[in-house]
């Protein structure tokens, strides 16, 4: 009878496999099973990354277009901002925060430390790129945001994935985009819009959507629809588009994703490479 072993001369060939061969075949062994409605959830995260762009741009243009004050937004922003710290803290009871060991204090003393910054070089931000032509500048801004978006960690495992360059490239965008502004005032409120919606905004959105899901699913949909108003103010067309493009994402992506696992086909069975479980650390001594 013929065996599965090298180490015996046996009167079969080298490559002679019996019907016990198939027997082994499995299929999507590690194929995960995903549902439709949790795949839209997860889509959120992009959904809320686009609109925080989209935004951000109508922020700067509202500016740029002497149709928002740099006094009304950092007041707004400011407001946003403690309303968004007292809910970070709220959601969880402060559990987070003992955790980290971080107090009220510290985050002032940061707060405070670079607003200050930021306001004593923002005239140097608003002369940085003046040797620079203004298409030179919406293209790099443009770059660097779709960057942002890249880059951007919605939650998968992935080596693309890179927090700090896809804020890095983001504040660069802002940088780029607040030095066509009018004065250096609104270079300062700019680049402080840009952190608060970049860097603190994602933090209030992951921490809703681990401890209060059904928060988060409104948030979403109050951030989309508010982001929608805005670019309708500026561009119908654009606005049609950008909703197309939001129910793209959360709507027919998931919907192709789950319609495409079932034409997966994984086969693992005897001819897979032999992985060895048994600790051999004791070799290596």
């Amino acid at each position: 009878r013929w065996q599965k072993v090298l180490y015996e001369r046996q009167p079969f060939p080298d490559n002679y496999v019996d019907q016990r061969f198939l027997e082994e075949l499995r299929k999507n062994v590690h194929a995960r099973r995903y549902r439709y409605r949790a795949v839209v959830f997860q889509s959120g995260a992009v959904v809320q990354q686009l609109c925080s762009v989209c935004v951000f741009v109508l922020t700067w243009w509202y500016m740029d277009a002497g149709m928002l004050s740099p006094q009304g937004l950092f007041g707004a922003a400011l407001a946003s901002s403690l309303l968004g710290y007292v809910l970070f803290d709220a959601v969880d009871g402060g559990a987070g925060r003992q955790e980290s060991g971080r107090t009220r204090w510290a985050d002032l003393k940061s707060t405070l430390v670079f607003a200050a910054f930021t306001y004593g070089f923002s005239p140097l931000l608003k002369t940085l790129t003046e040797s620079i032509s203004t298409d030179t500048i919406y293209a790099m801004s443009a770059l660097m945001l779709l960057g942002h978006l890249i880059f951007f960690d919605y939650g998968a495992n992935a080596a693309i994935v890179s927090s700090t360059l896809s804020l890095n490239m983001a504040i660069f965008a802002s940088v780029c985009l607040a030095s066509r502004l009018p004065r250096a005032l609104h270079a300062f409120v700019m680049v402080t819009f840009a952190m608060q919606i970049f860097a603190l905004w994602p933090m209030l959105q992951k921490k809703l959507k681990a401890q209060t899901p059904r928060c988060y699913v409104g948030v979403t949909v109050l951030f989309a629809l508010a982001a929608l108003a805005g670019l309708a103010t500026i561009s119908s067309v654009g606005a049609v588009l950008f909703a197309l493009l939001l129910l793209a994402i959360s709507c027919l992506c998931p919907y192709c994703l789950i319609r495409l696992q079932l034409l997966k086909d994984n086969i693992h069975g005897p001819w897979d490479e032999a992985e060895i479980k048994e600790d051999l650390s004791r070799f290596l001594m």
